[in-house]
């Protein structure tokens, strides 16, 4: 009875070094950020629906702390957000939430394994890199970092970019499917970060609508929101 006892302390023992080991693999995933980056915003609110835990690190890029060597040898492109697991360094905020949800999902539904699903999903977040965001980048960037006068050509594109996203919405709860997905995360980060910025999307009921609903069913948008209003001090 005795080595039964001891047995059963033994596996116990084992199973809470496994458990702290397998939170401490978590507790020491690096990202490096800043909380008014819509793609830094995406990341956490991707491993928020994970339930992971992210050491996040703040980077100074106005003082340049993207150049230095250490940070360099993570990541070459001297990019945020950055994420550090282990001994592997990925960025680019869409690959980093998909590679979270490959390795970290409990099930798939944030990134399913269906390929006409994901290529779905694919094209709504590299819609959102290529043409929304991008038309975010392209119209606000130089008037706030440049202090340049604002381009109504670029204008105009930011309003095609929410008429394409507009249309896609048509009839959908959710950017790609009939659930919560990556490509909602990713798509609520900017769109937020457009709110923030003043644009009116009102006139994109399908946009409106969507957004209602993707603000109050995404873990992770009150703190995606206390960044949206970071970034908005640029704005001030």
């Amino acid at each position: 009875m005795t080595d039964f006892y001891a047995h059963r302390r033994w596996i116990n023992a084992n199973a809470i070094i496994a458990t702290m080991q397998h939170e401490k693999k978590f507790l020491t995933m690096d990202l490096y950020y800043l909380p008014g980056s819509a793609p830094c915003r995406a990341v956490i609110m991707t491993a928020k629906a994970l339930g992971l835990q992210l050491n996040k690190k703040l980077l100074n890029l106005m003082a340049g702390e993207q150049m230095k060597p250490e940070f360099l040898k993570l990541n070459p492109q001297h990019t945020i957000p950055t994420l550090v697991d282990g001994d592997f360094s990925i960025w680019e905020s869409r690959a980093i939430m998909v590679y979270l949800v490959e390795k970290y999902g409990k099930t798939d539904s944030l990134f399913p394994k269906c390929p006409k699903k994901r290529a779905i999903i694919n094209q709504r977040l590299y819609f959102d890199m290529g043409t929304l965001y991008k038309s975010f980048a392209d119209y606000y960037y130089p008037q706030i970092f440049s202090k340049a006068p604002a381009d109504p050509e670029m204008y105009k594109k930011i309003e095609t970019a929410f008429d394409f996203l507009n249309t896609f919405l048509e009839g959908q709860q959710y950017a790609a499917g009939d659930t919560l997905t990556v490509a909602d995360i990713a798509l609520l980060a900017t769109v937020s970060t457009f709110e923030v910025a003043g644009f009116d999307f009102s006139k994109y009921p399908n946009v409106a609508k969507w957004y209602a609903n993707a603000k109050t069913v995404t873990p992770g948008f009150d703190e995606n929101w206390q960044g949206c209003l970071e970034f908005k001090k640029f704005f001030n």
